[in-house]
């Protein structure tokens, strides 16, 4: 797999796993504590920060997978 291969791999993981990390921890306003405009959806704490760098973390381990199992040639993206 060359560079461009590896990192266009790595940033398709790194879409899926930050769309599985995001709903983690997410509790809701309490809604005695709205102000006017905002979405009694959206979460109090959203921690985007942890949430980017895990999932930065658990992308580079899966990938470090996928690397592994396309150099024993279990898939190819030669054609």
């Amino acid at each position: 797999m060359d560079f461009w291969t590896g990192l266009a791999v790595y940033i398709i993981i790194w879409w899926l796993v930050i769309f599985m990390v995001l709903p983690w921890g997410v509790r809701r306003i309490d809604p005695d504590d709205l102000i006017e405009g905002e979405d009694p959806g959206a979460p109090a704490k959203p921690r985007m920060v942890l949430k980017l760098a895990a999932t930065t973390g658990i992308s580079g381990v899966v990938f470090v997978l996928v690397y592994l199992i396309i150099q024993s040639g279990v898939i190819s993206f030669r054609v």
